[in-house]
């Protein structure tokens, strides 16, 4: 019976993700590995350092040996108290270099556009002259915390910066010229010419009086156009860039599926991203880790997490326009606790997609099928299976003992805030926080921010580990200390039983990178 298997699989939750992660997960035990499992590639470990990284028993914090990430960033990370086999966070620090490609097919370094097929390529960037590009670097930044295995979140750690890179330079020479308002519809014409502000979209040489005529002939002519009236939107070179972004989410998404036919990659992940590009930074979120900036004592979160309570009615919503989605096995409505026979024919408490608040219904046979989101908090589940409902990978996660789908239900699209460098002054002590949700579950923002800032003032502002040390402080404040029952912080709670991974990013670093050309 679904009910009674629905039941085992909500049993077998522990601390806030399934204790056999990939029990949901089609395994492909004939397939050979994308990528064998490591650390993230900047902290330089060897083999038998990885080995020693992954000690459930002393939780050993890594941190960077060398002082080397962009803005002098800092990054310290701890596996988990023994949830999975291991550390199933990925990390990754870049500093990638756009180059626009020459537009002109006939031009003997032309490169087309790339698309799904292809990533960006050593090989192809060292065809183009030097001389025929115009260069502009972004600096990135991203966590990654895996579940159901680390095949997905080692993937997007490799790829993910290359595909924002892939979207980035199909709008590069628009984004390099700050006065340019985005053309709306980019024609086969010269670049220069279809950038030109007084450029249109088509019918050039039409004046504004035959366009709005709409005829480019005589009246019932095959050339005879629709009447066109000149409303355009207008749209922000940055929004170029959250769109750029948020299409690389989706690509990257899709390489993973691709992947995934020819390559064991196990899992799924979400993905907390950072770009700085001309002056300002990005902040991409598809999941439930968190950013923040401290910024003169205040604290300005730049993420929302995304969970089945925060995105519960975009779920209802999809299982009400596509109920076989939940396999005759679910109901989307929501009810305070489980609906039992006994109830039936009686009026209790509910709510659908359109609802915040709750109403009362008559309880119908239909009623009684497990909800599709259930539990509160960090217990919080879809469909009895997964906490989280944005990221990248888990295209084989179903719900256990049974085809039931999860994918259909979690989105790749990334929420995207932004914050301009330019329009404030930051001081030595004001930073970014990235952190996986290991470091949320037991430290509030206000604690994290206390912490940063308390740790930072008392070191010396022009020492350049000071911003390494205070993540690696951050993560033991949020480990805390192995005693007898068990991992303890201040005040005697628990600990953090999970992965951990920070990033603390010094924003006056920023002010100092080179000026848009």
């Amino acid at each position: 019976m679904m009910i009674t298997r629905v039941r085992s699989a909500v049993s077998s939750i522990i601390g806030g993700i399934m204790a056999s992660g990939s029990s949901a997960h089609e395994n492909h035990p004939d397939l050979p590995l994308r990528f064998p499992y490591s650390r993230p590639d900047f902290l330089t470990l060897s083999p038998d350092e990885v080995e020693c990284s992954a000690d459930h028993i002393s939780r050993p914090i890594l941190i960077l040996k060398e002082m080397k990430l962009p803005w002098a960033a800092g990054y310290a990370e701890v596996i988990n108290a023994g949830k999975s086999a291991l550390n199933e966070d990925q990390a990754c620090c870049e500093v990638v270099e756009l180059r626009k490609r020459p537009a002109d097919p006939s031009s003997p370094s032309y490169t087309p556009t790339r698309r799904r097929s292809s990533l960006p390529s050593a090989d192809v960037l060292e065809s183009i002259d030097s001389s025929e590009v115009k260069e502009q670097n972004f600096h990135y930044w991203a966590l990654f915390d895996g579940h159901g295995g680390s095949g997905a979140a080692v993937f997007a750690a490799k790829f993910l910066h290359l595909h924002i890179e892939e979207q980035l330079q199909e709008v590069l020479e628009i984004l390099q010229n700050p006065s340019l308002q985005p053309p709306t519809c980019l024609g086969e014409e010269n670049p220069i010419h279809q950038l030109h502000p007084s450029a249109g979209c088509s019918q050039r040489g039409l004046s504004r009086a035959a366009s709005l005529r709409g005829a480019a002939g005589a009246p019932g002519s095959p050339n005879t156009m629709a009447p066109r009236f000149f409303m355009e939107k207008k749209i922000k070179q940055e929004s170029l860039v959250v769109g750029a972004i948020e299409n690389a989410f989706k690509e990257m998404d899709a390489h993973i599926s691709r992947e995934r036919m020819v390559y064991s990659i196990s899992g799924g992940c979400t993905a907390l991203v950072v770009v700085y590009l001309l002056g300002k930074l990005y902040v991409a979120n598809a999941g439930d880790s968190r950013a923040l900036i401290i910024r003169g004592g205040e604290i300005i979160p730049m993420s929302s997490s995304f969970t089945p309570e925060s995105e519960r009615q975009r779920l209802q919503f999809l299982a009400h326009l596509q109920p076989s989605l939940l396999g005759n096995d679910f109901t989307h409505l929501e009810f305070p606790r489980r609906v039992t026979k006994k109830e039936l024919g009686k009026r209790m408490l509910y709510r659908d997609f359109t609802m915040n608040g709750w109403a009362y219904k008559t309880v119908q046979e239909e009623d009684l099928k497990f909800p599709l989101i259930y539990g509160e908090g960090k217990k919080a589940r879809v469909l009895a299976t997964i906490g989280i409902t944005r990221g990248l990978g888990d295209h084989d996660l179903k719900v256990h003992d049974s085809d039931i789908a999860i994918k259909p239900f979690l989105s790749c699209s990334p929420e995207v805030k932004i914050y301009n460098l330019s329009q404030f002054e930051h001081g030595a002590d004001d930073v970014m926080i990235l952190a996986t949700d290991g470091l949320w579950d037991v430290l509030s923002n206000q604690e994290v921010a206390e912490a940063v800032s308390g740790f930072l003032g008392n070191c010396d502002p022009d020492d350049q580990h000071r911003y390494t040390m205070a993540a690696q402080d951050l993560v033991m404040k949020a480990r805390g200390v192995l005693r007898d029952r068990g991992w303890r912080i201040a005040g005697d709670r628990l600990g953090s039983g999970d992965d951990i991974s920070v990033f603390i990013i010094p924003l006056m670093h920023g002010i100092k990178q080179p000026p848009p050309s």
